[in-house]
């Protein structure tokens, strides 16, 4: 298998140790060995409540999870094949980003908790629900 896209949604459950989704996503995580990547966008996005809330534990958290991932760049072609999904899927553009990123990359498997995205994302899109 080769490297697996993590969605924000991901990050932030395992950062945050959400009880309903943490276990789920740290029992997913146990069972591969792939690499595990997340993109700059992530890095945004699961940085903003941590500094919205003044919560300096849960940025240093944040920032140790994404020492621990593999960064994958996001240059012009992601943002052009965002586009596309966005305007063929209806994705909203950071959900089109994350995806069109794990597609530039070749990456083997995009993981959501976002069952929106299979059907932009196919057989790529692994949905991990409770």
């Amino acid at each position: 298998m080769g490297v697996i896209y993590l969605d924000s949604c991901i990050v932030i459950y395992d950062v945050e140790q959400n009880p309903v989704w943490s276990p789920i996503v740290l029992a997913a995580m146990a069972k591969v060995t792939s690499p595990l990547a997340i993109s700059p966008l992530v890095k945004a996005e699961c940085l903003v409540r941590p500094i919205r809330d003044g919560a300096i534990d849960l940025e240093r958290v944040c920032l140790a999870a994404f020492g621990r991932l593999v960064t994958l760049d996001m240059p012009e072609p992601v943002f052009l094949e965002a586009a596309r999904l966005r305007a063929r899927h209806k994705l909203k553009m950071p959900d089109a980003l994350h995806l069109a990123c794990a597609v530039h990359h070749g990456c083997s498997s995009f993981w959501t908790g976002d069952g929106r995205l299979a059907a932009a994302g196919g057989a790529l899109v692994r949905t991990l629900s409770p």
